[in-house]
């Protein structure tokens, strides 16, 4: 397993293996990876993330595991040797959490010889704007969050965090070049934004400094998959 060049992640949300197997095969040389999240997983486990990793594609497996540290750890030992490049953890698990998770992968990398996933945090889910921030509770500004839980993470050990577009600036100058961002909300011209609250267009996002750049349905659903991933990364060049 390598990390990959491209810096798109085709995230297929979808319970159906062969569905995703079809769509896996269909961008295979036009994305760096794809994404499973928690619709795949739960339906069909690691077994099923296996027939993906099988295809010899990058995977990023995210499960945006938060729970005491000592279970995170158990859960990244279960899944951190399926052959995924990148996994994530929700920072506001705490410091003991993200640092039992970075522990847990050193030691199935040691054990599997193959190089450990990157380990992500997440911050603030790019669903969420401000207005929902204030109702969980949270009255600092929304930038303010996220750059004080991608200090955690940072200092806690993990390779990056999960952000929206306009914070990869904010991140970049606090965090440094090293620090992996990973960037959903991303919506190509003339596509829908569905339930994102915090869009921005894939080369504006590579060009402030995203290292990966996560993107759904404009691929997925259009009518043909293959051009479509192609375009989206013809357009960053």
């Amino acid at each position: 397993m390598s990390y990959p060049d491209n810096p798109i992640i085709c995230a297929v949300d979808t319970t159906d293996i062969a569905k995703a197997g079809a769509i896996t095969e269909a961008i295979r040389g036009h994305v760096g990876g794809l994404k499973l999240g928690l619709e795949y997983f739960t339906a069909n486990g690691a077994a099923g993330v296996r027939k993906i990793t099988d295809k010899r594609v990058p995977v990023f497996l995210d499960l945006k595991f938060h729970d005491i540290p000592n279970t995170v750890a158990k859960a990244i030992a279960a899944t951190a040797g399926i052959n995924t490049f990148m996994m994530t953890v929700h920072t506001t698990g705490g410091r003991a959490m993200l640092q039992r998770a970075i522990e847990a992968s050193d030691e199935v990398a040691q054990l599997t010889g193959k190089e450990r996933p990157l380990i992500i945090g997440v911050t603030v889910l790019t669903s969420l704007d401000q207005d929902d921030l204030s109702i969980i509770g949270m009255h600092d500004q929304l930038h303010e969050q996220v750059l004080r839980l991608a200090d955690l993470a940072q200092s806690s050990g993990l390779d990056g965090v999960v952000c929206s577009p306009y914070e990869i600036n904010l991140l970049r100058k606090a965090c440094g070049d090293e620090f992996k961002l990973v960037v959903p909300g991303i919506r190509p011209e003339g596509t829908s934004n569905d339930d994102q609250k915090r869009v921005m267009g894939p080369k504006e996002a590579i060009e402030r400094g995203a290292d990966y750049l996560v993107i759904g349905r404009p691929i997925t659903q259009a009518k043909n998959i293959s051009k479509a991933a192609e375009a989206i990364y013809q357009s960053l060049l």
